[in-house]
């Protein structure tokens, strides 16, 4: 099967200091692929290398078999491209964006109607063609987006943190339409720091200062994981996280809403002392128990062994 994105060794760097370090990666055709990493991790920079926005400084990128820079005008009629700001205009209809789109990608006029209106009815927003893109909700901006992107229907579709700052329904409407855009082949690159939406995907990088830490299936990365997780549920759970980093090994303990996680190769000592120390404190404890690590959990877990890793070669 051809690759429908492919880098070796793609590194951008801005004032000596590399935002993507030698990122070499693989994405098959139809494939969902999640990038997965914190702000400033070098999500967008790799986005921006792929969609030949921008130029690396070393290394070499193809997207649907062009190379990024020697055919970066012909890879832009191949790809479609949400970016974090996706740039829709307020004070036009849903209708005539999606129109405006349609003439910056030289849609013909032919069957244009038709085609709009099947992305509008796919995406939901068939009721709401003529109110303004400035009165739609979050949500339904991230969709009029999409359509927007997909106008041209695209081979490979790039997503930048398409949810970010978007309600958990329409999240899950976002998730549901990139689902029935796999069943057209479409391939789908997609950049999240919410790791639940990155366990949707067929195969996730976790990318960190540029670097790719660990790239397969979201069940196989969580593979990775040294140790079992202890979640702690207690009444005052931010209190409690910081008792437990000063009891436990700070590293190993982490607050994930109202939970706190502890990861251990050693669950039964660590259950008592955690039990023991949060008596103590006078914090009363809902509930101990080992769980199914996270994709977050197992962020962490490989960081800290990364970091246990540089701190060894200092020494």
């Amino acid at each position: 099967m051809m690759a429908a994105i492919k880098t070796e060794a793609l590194t951008k760097t801005f004032d000596d200091k590399a935002a993507v370090d030698g990122l070499t990666l693989t994405v098959a055709e139809g494939e969902l692929f999640g990038l997965v990493g914190p702000d400033g991790a070098g999500k967008t920079t790799t986005m921006r290398l792929m969609t030949a926005i921008m130029t690396p400084t070393s290394g070499d990128a193809w997207v649907a078999g062009r190379h990024t820079v020697a055919e970066a005008e012909a890879i832009k009629e191949e790809i479609g491209y949400m970016s974090q700001r996706f740039g829709l205009y307020p004070d036009l209809s849903v209708m005539e964006n999606i129109d405006f789109y349609a003439d910056i990608y030289e849609v013909p006029r032919k069957g244009r109607e038709e085609k709009i209106d099947r992305l509008l009815e796919f995406s939901g927003l068939l009721p709401f063609k003529k109110r303004l893109a400035g009165n739609l909700s979050g949500g339904m901006k991230q969709k009029l987006g999409l359509a927007c992107a997909l106008i041209h229907t695209p081979k490979v579709l790039f997503l930048d943190e398409p949810t970010n700052g978007v309600d958990p329904v329409s999240r899950r409407d976002f998730w549901r339409i990139l689902y029935q855009l796999l069943r057209e082949r479409v391939t789908i690159f997609v950049s999240t720091a919410y790791l639940d939406e990155a366990e949707r995907c067929g195969r996730v990088g976790l990318i960190h200062r540029g670097r790719l830490l660990a790239c397969d299936a979201p069940d196989e990365v969580k593979k990775l994981m040294q140790g079992e997780i202890i979640e702690v549920r207690a009444t005052e759970p931010r209190r409690a996280t910081d008792l437990l980093r000063e009891g436990l090994e700070p590293g190993a303990v982490g607050l994930f809403g109202d939970r706190v996680h502890i990861v251990t190769r050693e669950p039964d000592q660590v259950t008592t002392r955690a039990h023991a120390l949060l008596s103590e404190a006078g914090i009363a404890i809902i509930g101990i128990r080992l769980i199914e690590p996270t994709l977050e959990d197992v962020f962490i877990s490989v960081l800290a062994q990364e970091r246990a890793g540089e701190a060894h070669e200092r020494s």
